[in-house]
């Protein structure tokens, strides 16, 4: 309350208690595999197939990161997180330019047509141009004028080239006082594997079948774990790569990050295949074959593979695994219909495929769906399509209440929202005035999606509810500092049996 000194009317803003909750993301992807340049030992976000074709390369034959990258762009995805693993003997084009130490930003051979110019040259500053050369094409992609040899100055050479630049690393040291560089000498278009220095080198291609694929997929510093350090991401893609016991690992990842994990088929399987089944049993994990554990919830199985045009084989037909495709055809969904709509039926069809390496009948289609496994089908009218709408926990013998995947991904987006969403909450006074602002909040976001139609029910009551009170916050909870807040939530079920029942009528005169 402010202190009155005058008599009047005396007008005052107090807060409406009320703190907003907004739905998080639901659809940004993560792709990990072999490419021949990009950052590496970080997860880089790209927004359109263009701009990973000028970070990480595009296709390369034998290797499905990039084409499931493009698929996922081409089937309606926007946002997606690449991870780039590399062999240990992947090398990074260096050159000593001017007389300073100059490296490409990372390994591969594509350093090798990189060139730094280096004029303007005086006694503390000079100027720097990055080429790159592609064919007949050389093409200037980068340009810093006045850079400073001293540490000290804000144009610090070092600190600006390797913090800026997409292309180039400067590795010299500082030395004498006032800390300085060498004063380069002029230099034009020298490149980075020129006099003598190392030749940039892809290293050996990771197929998703080798072993060193899966030891650089499963380390800490450049793997799936590398996706702990970005804000948020909700699908998990290794496109191609079907080693079990690596996928139940992530399966555990996916669920500490609340995301969900879209699991291909291998290249040979067809329906009569044990591999498939056992692939996506659910129960107990013996370690071996089973893709199985406590976290199959989420994760979801796609069979087979996808027919497309290869534009690296003259557009001839290829087998592709799907998950690039059912990843872009979730964000899809989720963009015109919300995470609680299946990714499945005749809208869900597949954008640039020509047809699938199995077409498979119903009953094949029954058999596979009774254990969580989710076909991809083919009609001669809607074309090629996600037939199936289950977690790898759907199996009809696991009896699991997380058995559709609509209804896992709307849990998971409810609990990303609501965690980022009440951070307000932490250290407010744990007493009556905090569980109502928390009800009045909580409540409004779950009503939002009530009137989006995200729950079963035709009322609020029938639909979801929001409980943080005296009862579930007990004296000793308060104690401790805890809030406790229950959210309830009424899923709608996919129709995924329609049964058309018909009779005839007795003729009656």
């Amino acid at each position: 309350m402010a202190t009155f000194t005058y008599p009047g009317v005396h007008i005052e803003e107090i807060p409406s208690g009320q703190q907003t909750i907004t739905g998080v993301a639901t659809s940004i992807a993560a792709f990990v595999g072999w490419a021949n340049q990009g950052p590496v030992g970080e997860a880089v976000m790209v927004e359109s197939w263009p701009q990973y074709q000028a970070t990480f390369g595009g296709m390369i034959p034998g290797i499905y990161l990039g084409y499931a990258v493009y698929q996922f762009f081409q089937n309606g995805g926007a946002q997606a997180y690449i991870v780039r693993l590399v062999d240990t003997d992947a090398v990074t084009a260096s050159a000593t330019i001017g007389g300073l130490p100059f490296t490409a930003a990372n390994q591969g051979a594509w350093g090798n047509n990189v060139s730094v110019t280096i004029n303007n040259v005086t006694s503390t500053t000079f100027n720097l141009q990055v080429t790159i050369t592609n064919g007949s094409q050389t093409q200037t992609v980068e340009s810093y004028t006045n850079l400073s040899i001293y540490q000290a100055n804000a144009q610090y050479a070092v600190t600006v080239i390797n913090n800026d630049s997409n292309y180039i690393r400067l590795n010299a040291t500082p030395s004498g006082s006032p800390s300085a560089i060498k004063i380069p000498t002029a230099a034009s278009a020298v490149t980075l594997n020129g006099g003598g220095a190392d030749s940039g080198n892809d290293g050996t291609q990771l197929l998703t079948t080798a072993a060193e694929f899966k030891t650089q997929l499963t380390g800490a510093t450049s793997g799936y774990q590398l996706l702990a350090n970005v804000p948020i991401f909700n699908l998990l893609c290794v496109p191609g790569f079907v080693d079990a016991t690596t996928v139940e690992a992530m399966e555990q990842f996916c669920n500490t990050s609340r995301a969900f994990l879209i699991v291909d088929s291998a290249p040979t399987q067809n329906v009569s295949s044990t591999t498939v089944s056992a692939l996506a049993s659910s129960g107990p994990s013996d370690g071996t074959t089973a893709i199985t554990g406590n976290y199959t919830s989420n994760s979801a199985f796609y069979f087979p593979w996808v027919t497309a045009p290869d534009p690296q084989a003259g557009f001839r037909p290829a087998n592709f695994p799907p998950s690039g495709f059912v990843a872009g055809l979730y964000a899809a969904t989720d963009a015109d219909r919300g995470v609680w709509k299946a990714p499945a039926g005749i809208d869900a069809s597949l954008t640039g495929a020509l047809g699938l390496q199995y077409v498979m009948t119903d009953t094949e289609n029954g058999s596979l769906n009774q254990m969580g496994i989710n076909c991809l089908r083919q009609f001669p009218v809607y074309g090629n399509v996600i037939w199936g709408a289950r977690t790898i926990a759907g199996a009809d013998a696991a009896g699991s209440q997380w058995k559709y995947i609509p209804i896992r991904r709307l849990a998971l987006f409810i609990e990303s929202s609501l965690y980022s969403g009440t951070q307000w909450a932490v250290f407010e006074p744990n007493s009556d005035p905090l569980w109502a602002q928390v009800r009045l909040s909580v409540g409004s976001f779950m009503q939002g999606l009530f009137l989006q139609g995200a729950f079963a029910g035709t009322a609020p009551p029938q639909a979801y509810f929001v409980k943080c009170d005296g009862e579930n916050n007990p004296d000793t909870s308060v104690a401790q500092g805890i809030l406790n807040i229950t959210v309830g939530f009424a899923p709608l079920y996919p129709a995924e049996f329609v049964v058309i029942q018909i009779q005839q009528m007795m003729n009656q005169s």
